[in-house]
């Protein structure tokens, strides 16, 4: 049986507390050395409802790096300009390797396994170039409209943070320029990526800017559409099955709706027609999804008996 939106809090503010007090088995991504200075212990939890009902507990008003969950979005201003010739230069299968590898470029010929992957995120990038005058601007621009704050921005400490150890976005950029799937120079692509993956978020943010994918492609509030709902539909269809990495099969097994994560400790899931619910926790499990998030999300959906299935 559905659970009413009115038992929703109660539901969220059990399970907050119980994965909260049970030992945390991730830890935090330090590879990119500003993520490894945030306090391993945050945990917020926000959900937005289509009928404007909504509900956080912990940190779910502390912005933080939502790093690869914005891949999402640049991908959605890409193929609401593009359209369907965007999936000449990608592709939208599982990849089944890790979200930074090198692996199957070689024998894809350079057309990446999704847009969620490093790979097919550089290839986005390389499209917004292309077709924006002003890409960083317009991408920012974009998100600020469906998030209905402009409080929204890069950080450039993060970006930077990332440059200076980037060496493996090097290599994956430079290699799909070698086989053409990159248009313009690396440099340029790589720093817009830098800037991508930067932005930061609040649970609270990220919900309220994600509605659009749970709203038929329309802004939360509002009838503008963002997306038609054929394209809203196969950016859902492509969350469900790449939006965890190599972990995608378990979270749609687990979990069961579209969603994407972050390594910076954020994950983003939605279900159709109801909802949009955020976690924030920044310890990662070994496949570089939050730990917590992960458990959270599993035992909500368990728990509220709603999924896409």
């Amino acid at each position: 049986m559905q659970v009413m939106n009115s038992q929703i809090a109660d539901i969220i503010t059990q399970i907050f507390y119980k994965v909260k007090n049970e030992e945390s088995l991730g830890e935090i991504a330090k590879y990119i050395p500003e993520l490894s200075n945030v306090d391993a212990e945050k945990f917020g939890v926000h959900i937005a409802f289509l009928n404007g009902e909504s509900f956080g507990i912990g940190d779910f008003q502390e912005k933080f790096s939502i790093q690869s969950i914005a891949k999402v979005l640049s991908l959605s201003l890409a193929y609401r300009h593009l359209g369907e010739r965007i999936w000449t230069r990608l592709d939208v299968e599982p990849s089944g390797n890790a979200f930074n590898s090198l692996i199957q470029l070689e024998s894809d010929k350079g057309i990446p396994r999704n847009p969620f992957i490093n790979a097919g995120a550089l290839v986005v990038c390389d499209i917004l170039i292309d077709i924006l005058q002003n890409p960083k601007e317009e991408l920012l621009s974009f998100i600020w409209q469906f998030a209905g704050t402009k409080s929204i921005n890069y950080s450039l400490r993060i970006a930077k943070s990332e440059k200076q150890t980037g060496f493996r976005n090097i290599a994956l950029c430079n290699f799909i320029k070698s086989f053409g799937n990159i248009k313009n120079s690396p440099e340029e692509v790589l720093d817009l990526y830098y800037l991508l993956c930067s932005v930061e978020m609040s649970c609270e943010e990220l919900s309220y800017t994600f509605g659009f994918l749970a709203n038929k492609g329309k802004i939360l509030g509002a009838d503008q559409e963002i997306l038609s709902l054929s394209k809203t539909k196969r950016i859902n269809a492509v969350m469900q099955t790449c939006g965890f990495y190599d972990e995608s099969g378990e979270f749609a097994f687990r979990v069961g709706l579209p969603g994407k994560s972050g390594v910076g400790g954020g994950i983003v899931a939605l279900m159709p027609n109801q909802y949009v619910v955020s976690v924030w926790s920044p310890q990662l499990n070994e496949k570089g999804n939050s730990f917590r998030g992960m458990k959270f999300l599993e035992e909500f959906t368990t728990a509220t008996n709603v999924s896409i299935f």
